[in-house]
Parts: structure tokens; C-alpha cells; sequence
């Protein structure tokens, strides 16, 4: 996928469905719910249970969607992620390196950082955007808001405290797009099997960011 290919996904969805599993299986029914649910992009953190066998069978099994792998934090779980298919890449942590391999494969990538200075060397080394994480610890959606002042030429997309309830006011203040992980899985619909939960609050998610 293109960067081009890739930032126009991420401002029609203007969401992405992060998971991480200690089981396979479990990695699988939850995709399939973001799906039902109208979530098309996902990533597959890479300290999930055999994450590059879960992004292979989804890449097959739900062709609509893009799946990429996050958590990357080594230039082997960056060429592992992109040999089992990944379509986009997430690091936590600005690494010239990663950003640069990734760039030279086409790969589109986005690395995490928190302050202006991370943010701007993320952007300057060739990040496709740029992750803002822990952005619960920073201030929220008003960090966001502060930031893009100056630098509302990066495309920023928060994690790390991002709601529900809270995800459309991001974006009016200036990110592209948002990043959920917990709050798209309660864990109590988890541990009974209701995928339908997980269908139920994406289907809101998207709602609220499409507004």
C-alpha cells in the first residue's frame, strides 16, 4: 500500500482497531468484529501470539481491510512484520532507522513520540505520521490542539487514552486520525465469547469519528 493509498484510508476511516492477544484465536474473532462493525483498518501489536501468522490470515480472510503490526521495535520486527504482510507499520518510539527502512520499502509508518521535539524528528526522518503516546498523560485532546499550532502540517494520530467518548474531540482538534485498543474490548465480553459487543461499540466508534 502507498503512503499516498494509506493516508487516504486513514481520512475516510479516520480510526484504527489496535490489538493485542496472548492467544491466536482470540486475535482473529476480535478483527472479524472490528470488521462487522466497519472498522477497516487494524494492527496486530507485535508481542501478540504469533502476530505475523495472525496478519497473514487476516490479510486473507477480511480483503477489505488493512492490517498492519505495531509495536516495533527492532529492525527484525520490522522486516518480519513486512515479510508476513503488513500493509502499514507502528512504532512506539521514534527510531531513525526503522522510519528510514520502512520508507525505503514503501511501507507506510507511523512512529510514536510525545514532544514537539520527537514529533518533528519522526516527521523530518520520513514518517508517514506520527503517533502522540501516552497523549492521556499530556493533556488529551488539548495537547493535540496546542501542538498542531505550530506543526499542523504533520498528520498526528493520539493513543494511549483515546475513548469512546473523547475520540471525536481529537480530531477536532486537529489529528487525522485515532488510535483504541481497550476500550474497543471489554474484557468482560471477552470472557463470555459476545463479539457483538466489540461489533456494537466499533459501529459507534465510527459514527462518532464520521460525524
Amino acid at each position: 500500500m502507498s503512503t499516498l493509498s494509506w493516508l487516504s484510508r486513514v481520512q475516510q476511516q479516520r480510526a484504527i482497531a489496535v490489538i493485542r492477544v496472548i492467544e491466536h484465536d482470540l486475535g482473529v474473532h476480535l478483527a472479524k468484529a472490528v470488521a462487522e462493525g466497519g472498522g477497516e483498518l487494524i494492527e496486530i501489536t507485535w508481542n501478540s501470539d504469533r502476530p505475523a501468522q495472525l496478519i497473514q490470515y487476516l490479510r486473507d480472510q477480511l480483503p477489505h481491510c488493512v492490517i498492519g503490526a505495531g509495536t516495533l521495535l527492532t529492525q527484525s520486527d520490522l522486516q518480519d512484520a513486512i515479510a508476513a504482510g503488513a500493509q502499514f507499520l507502528f512504532t512506539p518510539h521514534v527510531n531513525v532507522d526503522l522510519i528510514q527502512a520502512a520508507v525505503a520499502q514503501q511501507i507506510p509508518i507511523v512512529a510514536g513520540a510525545l514532544s514537539p521535539t520527537e514529533i518533528v524528528m519522526a516527521w523530518q526522518a520520513g514518517a508517514t505520521c506520527v503517533k502522540v503516546f501516552p497523549i492521556q498523560s499530556v493533556g488529551g485532546a488539548d495537547y493535540i490542539r496546542h501542538i498542531c499550532a505550530p506543526l499542523g502540517n504533520i498528520p498526528l494520530i493520539p493513543t494511549g487514552g483515546v475513548t469512546l467518548e473523547n475520540a471525536r474531540t481529537f480530531l477536532e482538534a486537529g489529528a487525522i486520525a485515532v488510535g483504541l485498543s481497550g476500550q474497543l474490548f471489554p474484557k468482560e465480553a471477552i470472557a463470555r465469547s459476545d463479539w457483538q459487543v466489540v461489533t456494537e461499540r466499533v459501529r459507534r466508534l465510527m459514527d462518532e469519528v464520521r460525524v
